[in-house]
């Protein structure tokens, strides 16, 4: 026999396994092996501190459900009249057990409205796990980007160096005045800053993808094999239809569920609930025991609870603008990402095909020629910046394609990482 969850179960289920992934992830919080795109993912969803509390959170809303469905305690009352008599023994003693009755659909509205919170917890918990995701791939190829855009630093270095070599070299010929050289050296200097510049900007960014699940960046090691690697770009009219399934769309939707349950839930505080009396009366010791029977009934003369019933109204009302405000906020986000995506990856293409092949011959024969002595020091210096350019340019375009499609993800939540893997 087979037995399926219910989604409050599922959900605590779900943070129950994201709090036990907070005991073990420190564990192997510091991969030994160089990361790769999904093993950095996985690792930041599975230790994330951010993703962590919201699974707690959801865990917290089973205890918030459990205390909704509870029944109001009954009341013990003992009461002793008069003292007369030897002893006191004359007076009367009753006891009574008040026994409160909820009425109008209280306890079953109460936990409705604490069911859809629960239902809140779980899809803020997805939308946490979107975003950490989507931070993650992200934050992943700005290390390869900025790996690759060290070493070609470097290469520019080393490019300048040979530069400085040959403008040397043709200097003690007598077939180039010293002040050429002295330009050369001033370029290859200017090299060096940009690799350390390059460094700087590669340590900041292996910081910024460790800190998604609080490891130490110093121990981390990409691997970069995926750094030609471009994303897809589905029509957006593909990615249109999943927008009903993204998690603010799915949060806007149960906050209205949510706005609609407690507004039952003060319509039903409208009736009032009865507090059933039993007992028993003795009179002096030898008296027979009376039995007690009462009912309480509040008169709601002038507290009918109007203003609750309109404040929770009028609140349903704004979760439903709020939802239309959310749609139109995620349609017009999700054009932009796409907008972006597609244009950085028709610059890639362009840049790869057009620009980028042309600076290599460039620089090629400008750097032979100067050896040569066919060309000035300058056009080499012409040449190499234009490289480095082109290469650079082509670097960001790579990288604006991926966050662009970090940015899709991050809108469509795990609909968009089929299309977007």
């Amino acid at each position: 026999m087979k037995h399926r969850l219910t989604p409050p179960l599922a959900a605590f289920a779900l943070a129950c396994a994201c709090g036990f992934a907070s005991a073990s992830a420190a564990a192997w919080a510091q991969p030994s092996a160089p990361l790769t795109l999904e093993a950095a993912i996985d690792l930041a969803l599975r230790a994330n501190p951010t993703l962590r509390a919201a699974g707690s959170e959801v865990a917290a809303q089973q205890g918030a459900l459990t205390q909704a469905g509870a029944r109001p305690n009954p009341e013990l009352e003992l009461l002793r009249e008069g003292a007369g008599g030897e002893g006191g023994r004359d007076g009367t003693t009753t006891a009574t057990l008040n026994i409160p009755i909820e009425l109008g659909g209280k306890r079953a509205a109460r936990v409705e409205a604490a069911r859809q919170e629960g239902r809140l917890a779980a899809i803020a918990l997805d939308a946490e796990r979107a975003r950490v995701r989507a931070d993650a791939a992200a934050a992943f190829h700005d290390v390869v980007a900025a790996q690759v855009r060290e070493r070609m630093a470097r290469e520019l270095v080393a490019l300048a160096g040979r530069a400085l070599a040959a403008a040397d070299k043709r200097v003690e010929a007598g077939s180039l005045p010293p002040v050429e050289a002295t330009r050369a050296r001033v370029a290859q200097g200017g090299a060096r800053i940009e690799a350390l510049q390059a460094g700087r900007e590669l340590e900041g960014a292996r910081i910024r993808l460790a800190a998604l699940w609080a490891g130490d960046a110093r121990r981390l090691s990409i691997n970069a094999a995926q750094a030609a690697a471009l994303p897809p770009a589905p029509p957006l009219d593909q990615l249109l239809a999943q927008l009903d399934e993204a998690p603010a769309m799915r949060h806007a939707r149960t906050q209205v569920d949510q706005r609609e349950a407690l507004a039952r839930l003060e319509r039903a505080r409208r009736t009032p609930d009865v507090n059933l009396i039993v007992g028993a009366q003795r009179e002096g010791p030898d008296a027979r025991n009376r039995a007690v029977v009462g009912l309480s009934v509040p008169l709601p003369l002038f507290n009918r609870n109007d203003g609750a019933v309109l404040d929770a109204l009028r609140r349903v009302d704004k979760a439903r603008d709020q939802q239309d405000a959310e749609r139109a906020r995620l349609r017009a986000e999700l054009a932009q990402a796409h907008a972006r995506l597609t244009a950085a990856l028709a610059e890639c293409a362009l840049i790869s095909t057009e620009i980028l092949p042309g600076a290599e011959d460039a620089q090629r024969a400008a750097s032979r020629g100067f050896e040569l002595g066919k060309f000035a020091l300058i056009d080499v210096l012409d040449a190499q910046r234009m490289l480095a350019q082109s290469r650079n340019q082509y670097l960001n375009a790579v990288l604006d394609a991926h966050r662009a499609a970090a940015d899709i993800v991050r809108l469509l939540g795990h609909a968009a990482v089929q299309e977007n893997p």
